[in-house]
């Protein structure tokens, strides 16, 4: 994978992935939206407060999913995320460059 670019305060890129930093799981979660994904989210354009469609579920494990909206710079988390998150919805934090 190629270097990160730090496109917003809140997203990272590479390749045609888009990355957000998720407060509950505490690490970067990838959304693809470049054609060459086979699956790949919509995304509005607006970097600054970003909405993606469909929902975003992250697996690391049997023991650790995240389940999330992404809309409008912030983040709903579903009810069967497994974090202290879960059913809250919080402003997109701010992404560190790599």
């Amino acid at each position: 994978m190629s270097e990160f670019t730090k496109v917003s305060k809140v997203l990272l890129e590479s390749n045609g992935i888009y990355f957000i930093e998720c407060p509950g799981c505490k690490s970067l979660h990838p959304l693809h939206v470049g054609s060459q994904h086979k699956i790949r989210w919509e995304f509005d354009g607006n970097v600054d407060k970003p909405t993606f469609s469909p929902s975003l579920m992250v697996n690391a494990g049997h023991s650790s999913q995240c389940h999330s909206f992404i809309r409008n710079g912030q983040i709903q988390f579903l009810t069967d995320c497994h974090h202290n998150l879960a059913g809250q919805t919080v402003n997109l934090p701010e992404v560190e460059e790599l």
